[in-house]
């Protein structure tokens, strides 16, 4: 009897099978809006790139270092000794990161004077005079750009 009590009992606990099922629709959740791509970063500079080579091998430059053709360096007339700059010869599109640590090029008409080695480097050292466009480059990139640029001693 206690048996039948107990479960008569729990009979009524069952939802009724005539109860509707009520779906609520998921909140509403708006479209991520795009991210608006920021546009290129204008080059610094685009004009004409020199180089110099063995004549100035050796001799103090702007910076007090002596001049060595052939590490990846450069002079510029305003840059900031120090400052890291990718240059890209505009005709093949090959590029090369410096550092300024020189001040040039004292021809008007010319932006940069480079190196021995980064001329070689962008395919410019036999015709002596390229189209080329600076770019500052932040000193982290850099040395990532750097590393890859082996030395041609």
């Amino acid at each position: 009897m206690f048996a039948l009590l107990l479960l008569g009992g729990t009979m009524g606990a069952a939802p009724d099978h005539r109860t509707p099922l009520v779906l609520t629709p998921p909140a509403f959740q708006p479209l991520p809006q795009p991210v608006p791509v920021e546009p290129a970063a204008k080059p610094y500079q685009v004009g004409k790139a020199s180089w110099y080579g063995d004549l100035f091998q050796g001799k103090a430059t702007a910076s007090g270092e002596d001049y060595d053709m052939f590490d990846f360096t450069a002079a510029h007339r305003e840059l900031p000794l120090g400052t890291l700059v990718k240059v890209t010869n505009l005709k093949n599109k090959k590029s090369v990161v410096v550092r300024i640590n020189d001040r040039g090029p004292v021809t008007p008409g010319r932006i940069i004077d480079l190196s021995y080695n980064a001329a070689k480097r962008l395919g410019m050292h036999q015709n002596g005079l390229q189209k080329v466009q600076i770019d500052i480059v932040e000193p982290r990139t850099a040395e990532m750009a750097m590393a890859s640029q082996p030395s041609t001693k």
